[in-house]
Order: structure tokens, then sequence, then C-alpha cells
């Protein structure tokens, strides 16, 4: 094995987002050389990530498109106690062995899988197996740092893949299934349908802790598929938990004197309310690549600090989620929303909410005590 190895980039980590930039420097900056460095088995992970047509521009479909392993042109659903809406987007998802294996056709041997890393400077990656790499830049894309010094709500959840014995009669996504059971915060199911007898069932909480008791919601996934009539066997499972950011210190976050540049959620390139980092993932690899080697950690931080300062408003409105509702009617935040046009609604997906969207979504009828919510817009996050 050689000890010393030598790129122009080094990509610290395999996930979405530096999947993202290793494929985006391959298609339009060949000459700089990459090595993508995974400490998993395999890059990706085990996850699916999706998003709405709107998320992503058409200019930069060129670098997601390859990955999406389902879609739906007819658009998704939602459904509330009282209300189910149909919305005409088209919607995607990626599941992680497609990312893996068009990275791996795409980039060769220089994607490095369980390999971890030992030591970081700008220029160099040191490994656990005591290999070196020399590096023209390094970037560190390593999913979440130190998340102390943020404020946050949680997203979490737990999916199982169910193949059935009979169709189980979904044409189209279900966003948000709203009409279960409320506990542990905001609680919804999301299902999607990849075949006639293939549907996913997410269990998804907007909660107070990251706790997840698997075991529990694995329990009530199953309870939901009995309810449905639906039998089979459980044919992929995943996990997560994503923060729902409200407030913090993005100086403390990525401190000014940390030298080595940062992507992703390590970034802190999400949106806030939603916990999604495709969007912006996509945005920052396109972005990334007409930027130059050799100011990497000046212009991603400050890149990821005005993208904090942008995303002020969502904190606000995740600050009156976790703060102003009480918990087991968080559901009516949600209902409302979805009540409102659908341009707005993917304009907030996608993070792009107009000065008019963001009155729009604050104004009428308070689906929270209208006390917490003054208490919570006079003490704004940070």
């Amino acid at each position: 094995m050689t000890n010393r190895l030598d790129c122009d980039l080094a990509i610290l980590g395999g996930g979405l987002s530096g999947s993202l930039i290793a494929l985006a420097f391959a298609a339009k900056r060949p000459d700089v050389r990459i090595r993508l460095i995974e400490s998993g088995k395999a890059i990706g992970g085990n996850h699916i990530w999706s998003f709405f047509d709107g998320d992503v521009t058409a200019q930069d479909r060129w670098l997601i498109d390859p990955l999406v392993t389902h879609r739906w042109a007819q658009g998704h659903e939602v459904r509330f106690p009282g209300h189910q809406r149909r919305l005409d987007t088209p919607y995607n998802s990626i599941a992680s062995p497609r990312l893996d294996a068009h990275v791996r056709a795409t980039l060769g041997d220089v994607t490095m899988t369980g390999t971890s890393v030992a030591a970081v400077t700008p220029t160099s990656v040191r490994l656990t197996d005591e290999r070196e790499i020399d590096a023209g830049a390094v970037i560190d894309a390593r999913g979440a740092a130190d998340l102390s010094p943020l404020r946050c709500g949680w997203q979490k959840f737990v999916g199982h893949a169910l193949l059935l014995d009979a169709p189980h009669g979904i044409d189209r996504p279900v966003i948000m299934d709203a009409t279960v059971d409320q506990m542990d915060g905001y609680r919804f199911v999301y299902l999607l349908p990849w075949d006639d007898h293939t549907v996913f069932i997410e269990d998804t909480y907007y909660s107070d802790t990251p706790d997840l008791d698997v075991r529990a919601i694995d329990a009530r996934i199953a309870a939901y598929a009995s309810d449905k009539g639906w039998t089979g066997r459980v044919i992929h499972r995943e996990q997560g938990v994503l923060p729902v950011v409200h407030g913090g210190d993005f100086d403390l976050y990525w401190p000014k004197d940390d030298p080595v540049a940062r992507a992703g959620v390590r970034a802190g390139l999400f949106q806030p309310m939603t916990g999604y980092s495709l969007p912006d993932a996509v945005r920052f690899a396109t972005w990334l690549v007409d930027q130059p080697l050799d100011q990497l950690a000046t212009v991603t931080r400050a890149h990821a600090a005005a993208h904090w300062r942008s995303g002020g408003y969502y904190r606000l409105l995740g600050k009156m989620l976790f703060g102003a509702a009480v918990p087991d009617q968080r559901w009516r935040i949600f209902a409302r929303f979805y009540g409102l046009r659908a341009p707005l609604i993917q304009r907030f997906y996608a993070g792009r909410s107009t000065i008019t969207d963001r009155v729009r979504i604050l104004c009428g009828r308070p689906p929270v005590p209208i006390r917490d919510a003054m208490r919570t817009l006079l003490n704004p996050p940070a």
C-alpha cells in the first residue's frame, strides 16, 4: 500500500454533499484531480433523499437527474384531519445504492471507501491506516459538526420498505399523512409507492428531543400497514435524525479561525425549518466548481455565512413551531400551511420564499396560541 498520495482536491465524506461536489468537478473541472474519502463501506450510506421538481433549477438538473431512482410526474398529496390535498408538483427520490454506483462508475479508483480520517489540515489528510494525502485543497463534508452552538428541534424518522402480497393502491407519494395519532411532537407518515407492490413507509416526528425509539416506531409502522390491509415483508430499513435549527451562533458553529473548508450540513447548508439539505447541496456543488481552490476555506465560509443570514425567517418559524405550539397540536401549523397556494409551498421547500410569501405564511388565523406566538416573535432567533 502506498503511504503517500496526492490530489488537487480532497473531499472528506461521501454522503450526498461530498458526492455531488465530486461529480460536479468530474464533469466541469476534469483537470482537477480529486479524491473522495468515505469512512463507510458504501457511498451515501443507507439513505433515501427526495426532492420536488422546483427544489432544483433547470440548469442544475444535469447533476442530480442521473441519480434519480423514482420519479412521480403526477405530483404528490398530503392528508390532515378533515383535509386532504393533491398538488401537481412532480416528486423525485434518490436511493443510496444508485448514488454509490454512479459515483464509482464516474470517478473510478479515486473513490476511497472504508477509509477513516485521523487528521486534517487545509492541504493534507492523514488517514487512520497511516496513509497521507497531500492536497492542493481540502473540503470537509462529513456531516454535522458540533451542534451545541445551535438551538435545535429535531425531525427524526424510521422507514421500512415493504414488498406486499397485493397492490397497495397508491398512485403518488403522500408527503404527510397526519391523520395518525399525534405523539412526541408533530407526527406524520410518509409514503413512497416504488411500484404496485412495493411501498416505503416512514414514520416521522418533529420532536423536542433527538431520542429515537426504533423498536416502538417499528411497531407503529407495522400497525399502520395493518390498518391499510397491507401484508408482506420488510426489504429495506433506514432511520435518521435531522436538526431543525431555530437559533444559535454561526460563528461558534464554524469559527472564523477554522482553516478547513466545509460543505453540506457541516457548513450549515440546509433548510433550517425542514432540515433537508439536497437543494443546497446541488446549488453548492455547482457553485463550487467556479471557485479558486487556493481560497476554498474563505469562500466556502462566506457562502455559508450568507446562507445562515438568509435563513433567519425559517429559523423564526422553527422557533414558533417548537416554542409556541403545543406538541400534539403542531400538526395544525402544517395543515394551515398546506391550505396556501401551491407556488408558495414550492418556494418554501426550496428555501426561496418571497417577502409576500413570508407575510402570507404568518398572516391569518393563527394555528398556535396568540400569547405564545407573540412571546416568540418578540424574541427572534439569532
